[in-house]
């Protein structure tokens, strides 16, 4: 149908080249939410505001050989003198190496559950003499985080109200054979997983148990 004219030709080239920009620029998005996710096991989502210029460098130094510097830093938002700073401090030996090995070792011995005061105390026992503030941020760098039980919420909640039972046995809980009198009751055990419950079957007349039934509900 004939070749479109000059200034037809020259918008439709524009247009593509804007779309190859914009194709660029959403795979390097993609790249670097990838990377994230694999060197700082971070889910940055659309927000790339929590990540330190530190881990920025770290995630430029991964991608700078298929994309250019320049545009790794303005996708960031990392200044250029930033960037060349921390490079050169990751260049740098770990002069915390030997304390983040001792603070590890320290935490596991003692079952997880040391906080920085106690690994701080810990290290000054052994000679190891670095400030609070230095074992708050390598205790965070190392993911040594005590686990801590969540408190329990009141709640007045007391359960339905229904009729009380009969009182068959009038609280005389002897029994001359077996099998004449059976007790039962529910109790609550805290665990690792979790919350369990038992309910034993008891016969009052060795207080030997008949039977038993245990949940994660008291029902």
């Amino acid at each position: 149908q004939g070749a479109p004219a000059s200034s037809d030709r020259a918008d439709l080239e524009q247009q593509l080249e804007t779309l190859r920009q914009d194709i660029r620029r959403l795979q390097l998005e993609k790249d670097l939410l990838k990377k994230a996710n694999e060197l700082l096991k971070k889910e940055l989502g659309i927000d790339q505001q929590p990540l330190t210029n530190r881990e920025k460098t770290l995630l430029v130094d991964a991608l700078r050989s298929t994309y250019t510097v320049t545009e790794l830093l303005c996708e960031l938002n990392l200044p250029r003198s930033s960037y060349f700073y921390h490079r050169a401090r990751l260049g740098l030996a770990d002069k915390y190496a030997d304390v983040r090995q001792a603070m590890t070792n320290i935490f596991e011995r003692n079952y997880r559950c040391y906080g920085y005061r106690r690994l701080h105390a810990s290290l000054s026992d052994q000679c190891v003499n670095v400030s609070e503030k230095v074992v708050r941020r390598l205790m965070k760098q190392e993911c040594l985080v005590v686990a801590t039980s969540r408190r329990r919420r009141y709640g007045s909640y007391m359960g339905e109200i229904s009729p009380a039972p009969d009182n068959v046995l009038n609280r005389d809980f002897s029994a001359d054979a077996p099998n004449e009198k059976w007790l039962t009751d529910i109790s609550e055990f805290q665990i690792p997983a979790g919350k369990v419950y038992l309910s034993p079957m008891i016969d009052c007349f060795d207080g030997m148990v008949v039977s038993w039934s245990i949940g994660t509900r008291p029902n």
